[in-house]
C-alpha cells in the first residue's frame, strides 16, 4: 500500500513540460540561452519578457516549430525532440498564437472544428456532420462559461477577446494538456483582458497546464503560479508567486537598476545661480 501511495506522489509531481538549460541559436544570433521552466497540471506559467527576449523562440520550441540546439525538453518525464506541431498537438500541447489564424468570414462552429471535421455517411454520401458541430462548439463553450447567442454568425464579428475565448475552448475540448498562450491581452483593452485572464484561469481550474506568454506583469500576476523572466534570450528571474510580490515582478520586469541609472540621467540639472550683482 505504501509503495503504490509513493508511486502516485511521484507521478503527480512530474510537470507536464520541462525545459532545462535550453538554448537555441540561428547562426550567430543567440535566440535562446539556457531557459529553463517547468508547467504542471492546474498550474500557470507565465514567461514575461519585452519585445526580443526570446519569448516567440521560446513558443516556437514547445511548439514543435524550431528544435533546441541545447539542454533538454521533456513532455511528461519523457525527452523529446518535437518534429513539428502536429507532434506537439499529439503529444497534448496546444498552442494559441495571437493572430489566431481564424478564418474569419466561417462562422464560430466551422472554426472551432477547422481541421478536425467530423463526418457522416459513406462513399459519394460522406458529408460534414454539422449539426453536431453546432451542437458541441455551444455545448463546449458553455462548459467553459462563454454563452454565445448564436455559433452561426461568422468568428470576424466576435471582439478580439471573445475569439481568443473560442480558441482556448477549442484546446480544452480536444483534450490538450498544455495550453501555450501568446500574448492573449496584448491587443485588447482593460475590459477584454480582464474576460480572457478569466478563462485562461478556467482552463488551469479544468486540470491543464497553461503558459502565458506576456509583457504585463500586472496580467501575469492576476493568474500566474510561476515566474519566468526572459533578457535578450536568457533567464533573468524564476520565481513562484508565494516568493515575489508584483511591485518587484514589475521592477524586475522594467529592469529596474537600468531605470534607476535612466532616471539619474535624465534628471534635470539645477538652474544655475544667478550672478552677485544681477
Amino acid at each position: 500500500m505504501t509503495d503504490a501511495t509513493t508511486d502516485v506522489t511521484t507521478d503527480a509531481a512530474v510537470p507536464l513540460v520541462e525545459l532545462d538549460g535550453v538554448s537555441k541559436h540561428y547562426g550567430n544570433v543567440r535566440a535562446l540561452e539556457g531557459v529553463s521552466l517547468e508547467v504542471h497540471p492546474g498550474e500557470i506559467t507565465c514567461v514575461l519578457g519585452d519585445n526580443g527576449a526570446g519569448k516567440s523562440t521560446l513558443i516556437k520550441i514547445v511548439a514543435g516549430l524550431h528544435q533546441h540546439d541545447a539542454g533538454t525538453f521533456r513532455i511528461e518525464g519523457d525527452e523529446v525532440r518535437l518534429g513539428s506541431p502536429r507532434d506537439a498537438l499529439n503529444r497534448g500541447i496546444a498552442t494559441v498564437y495571437q493572430d489566431l489564424a481564424v478564418v474569419s468570414l466561417m462562422p464560430v462552429w466551422r472554426n472551432f472544428f477547422l481541421g478536425s471535421e467530423p463526418t457522416k455517411g459513406a462513399g459519394p454520401f460522406k458529408r460534414l456532420d454539422v449539426r453536431t458541430m453546432r451542437e458541441t462548439t455551444h455545448a463546449a463553450l458553455l462548459r467553459m462559461g462563454i454563452d454565445l447567442r448564436d455559433v452561426d454568425q461568422p468568428i470576424g464579428t466576435l471582439s478580439g477577446g471573445e475569439r481568443q475565448c473560442v480558441a482556448i475552448a477549442r484546446a480544452v475540448h480536444f483534450g490538450a494538456k498544455v495550453l501555450v498562450l501568446d500574448e492573449p491581452t496584448a491587443a485588447l483593452g482593460v475590459k477584454q483582458s480582464g474576460v480572457v485572464l478569466k478563462y485562461v484561469a478556467a482552463a488551469r481550474d479544468a486540470g491543464l497546464g497553461v503558459v502565458l506568454i506576456t509583457h504585463n506583469p500586472h496580467h501575469a500576476y492576476l493568474v500566474g503560479d510561476r515566474f519566468v523572466l526572459l533578457k535578450r534570450g536568457a533567464m533573468a528571474g524564476s520565481h513562484a508567486k508565494a516568493d515575489i510580490a508584483l511591485e518587484e515582478l514589475t521592477r524586475q520586469m522594467a529592469g529596474g537598476s537600468e531605470l534607476e541609472e535612466l532616471s539619474h540621467e535624465l534628471r534635470r540639472a539645477p538652474a544655475p545661480a544667478d550672478a552677485p550683482g544681477d
